[in-house]
């Protein structure tokens, strides 16, 4: 059966507006730890310092010009760019895969075969546990390797390949050799249509694996500077690239090379009631929940979109946090064992004498993948909006 999606992807309801810049009310350095019998004076002088500071973003930047030049690209034209950028940069990069010398399903890597040669971008047989081996050798051997697993569901059989060769590869040779130039991309989540072998977000399994790093961007911007961030990094990285936002994400890329940060995570909006975390594709459902929060319930919400989960920027989450009071972590994937839990663990020993109530999960269910039942399946708006309500009022 063929595993092209030949059907373009849906429309999202909207793209919401980005927010304001981070406001944050606890010290890295201390964490979000707070002695005994400090919390109420310290809450209210967080809570005013940040209400007026959101009073005072509300009016804009003071120099909108100081932006950095570019053009607007959605998700897919990004990763294109970000590829042509790598490979221009650096003559020792190759970007191989099922089908991507024609541009591949989703036409991410459309043109790079005729500009760069077939030498350098090429097409590989249909075998993912072969592409992955193929590009372990070929960074090892000093190349930059990126590898396209054309849907993430199909990522399993080079599972082997990533977790006991590439993540191992210089811990068990002592450091004298290393496979850190392979950079694996993969679409993953909901497309509307693509049933239980084409819609999975298993990036869960990933992060359990040291000596790999995951990465999953939310905008155009983003894409591109993590996904250059990526083929650079001395570590093997699994880059999970949002199908659902290909088309329908649309935002202003700098036009030049650049990279963001990988472990740093973005605050898209700043709030002082509940802090709402996601990735991917879901970062757009928390937005809209944050706004539809606000206009009807009057509760401010931070959102922060993560951006790196392994490794995952504890620091940003934990300062959140300490400043709201309440968690909500939202993902695609299924609610057990999914990356929610880590993230919750983590800020209850961190935060736990700062919560106002339980951090709660909104996730996929635990069954596999639906086909017409994906609306009951995905955490909608809907039920992220539960899930806020539920937590100011506990």
């Amino acid at each position: 059966m063929s595993r092209h999606v030949a059907q373009r992807l849906p429309p999202l309801a909207a793209w919401l507006l980005h927010g304001a810049p981070r406001v944050t009310a606890c010290s890295r350095t201390n964490g979000c730890i707070a002695e005994p019998g400090t919390h109420a004076a310290g809450g209210h002088a967080a809570r005013v310092a940040a209400e007026r500071q959101l009073s005072s973003l509300a009016a804009g930047p003071s120099s909108p010009s100081s932006a950095p030049p570019g053009r607007k690209l959605n998700l897919c034209n990004a990763i294109n760019e970000a590829l042509a950028t790598a490979l221009d940069s650096d003559p020792r990069a190759c970007v191989f895969g099922e089908d991507v010398s024609f541009g591949g399903v989703f036409r991410c890597t459309v043109g790079l075969a005729d500009r760069f040669g077939g030498a350098r971008v090429f097409n590989t047989p249909l075998c993912e546990q072969g592409i992955v081996g193929f590009g372990i050798g070929l960074a090892a051997s000093g190349h930059t390797a990126v590898a396209e697993i054309q849907f993430a569901d199909y990522i399993f059989p080079a599972f082997d390949q990533l977790v006991n060769e590439a993540a191992k590869y210089r811990y068990r040779s002592g450091g004298m050799y290393d496979c850190g130039g392979l950079t694996v991309r993969t679409p993953f989540g909901a497309v509307g249509h693509g049933g239980h072998y084409h819609s999975q977000s298993p990036e869960a399994f990933f992060t359990h694996v040291p000596g790999l790093k995951v990465v999953i961007p939310s905008t155009p911007s983003d894409a591109k500077g993590l996904l250059l961030a990526a083929i650079r990094d001395p570590d093997p990285v699994v880059f999970f690239e949002p199908k659902m936002l290909y088309r329908t994400a649309v935002g202003v890329v700098p036009e030049d090379d650049f990279e963001v940060p990988i472990g740093k995570a973005r605050v898209v909006s700043a709030g002082i009631d509940v802090t709402l975390v996601g990735w991917g594709p879901q970062v757009q459902v928390l937005q809209a929940a944050a706004q539809k929060a606000q206009t009807e319930n009057g509760v401010s919400c931070e959102v922060i979109d993560l951006r790196t989960l392994m490794p995952w920027d504890v620091d940003t989450v934990c300062e959140s946090v300490g400043k709201t009071g309440r968690l909500v972590v939202s993902h695609e994937a299924p609610q057990t064992g999914g990356f929610g839990a880590e993230i919750i663990a983590t800020v209850a020993r961190r935060c736990f004498l700062r919560l106002e109530s339980p951090p709660l999960r909104v996730a996929g269910a635990d069954t596999p993948f639906p086909l017409v039942f994906e609306p009951l399946y995905l955490p909608s708006l809907q039920r992220v909006m539960r899930a806020i309500r539920q937590t100011v009022k506990f």
